[in-house]
């Protein structure tokens, strides 16, 4: 069940994508022979970041990923529970049977419990495949935010001519960036007017 939980908390695996996109202009022509030429260079470029937790918790794309996570793994966790539940049921009840004698014979005794190993065998591998069901579907989520993220600065650099776009979690990555260089609520509100139209 701890899979199951950890699951839960979302798409936690999505704060470690990276975002940038293409250096732009003249650069691939031009070989940097000089650190003076490295400098110039480097004073002519634009860069901008994003805070990934930001992006996370407003992203609607994204937030709606999380939720139906949530879901499947609620459903999961609920399923897993009444079958353990009936199980354990059967199993004290063939407790109580086999110690006041009530099988038949031991024979019998012996085919019920053979059918109570099975029946938990059978639990641990539904469990097994279920809770690696819900990690292909996290893994196919963070995917499809990844892509979603790339598709949009694609297009959204074309008019914005940024050298680079950074992510940064907490204090993850950036110690001190000048506000200037923010483009977090920018992103956010161009992800979910294109999560909002392409949702009509």
């Amino acid at each position: 069940m701890n899979r199951i939980n950890y699951l839960m908390n979302g798409l936690a695996a999505l704060a470690f994508i990276v975002l940038f996109s293409q250096c732009a202009g003249k650069a691939d022509n031009q070989v940097a022979t000089t650190p003076a030429s490295a400098t110039a260079e480097l004073s002519g470029m634009k860069i901008a970041y994003v805070e990934i937790d930001t992006l996370l918790a407003k992203y609607n794309f994204c937030i709606d990923l999380n939720e139906a996570m949530v879901k499947k793994s609620e459903n999961v966790r609920m399923t897993l529970n009444q079958k353990m539940t009936a199980l354990n049921k059967e199993k004290q009840e063939f407790q109580k049977k086999y110690e006041s004698n009530a099988f038949l014979s031991p024979e019998r005794a012996q085919q019920e419990y053979n059918r109570l190993a099975k029946m938990e065998q059978d639990l641990q591998e539904l469990s097994n495949k279920l809770q690696n069901g819900l990690m292909e579907d996290n893994n196919t989520n963070s995917l499809l935010f990844r892509d979603s993220i790339n598709a949009f600065l694609k297009e959204y650099n074309k008019t914005r001519g940024y050298s680079l776009i950074f992510s940064n979690t907490g204090f993850d990555n950036l110690l001190y960036a000048d506000s200037a260089f923010y483009i977090t609520k920018e992103i956010v509100d161009g992800l979910n007017a294109r999560y909002s139209s392409a949702k009509k």
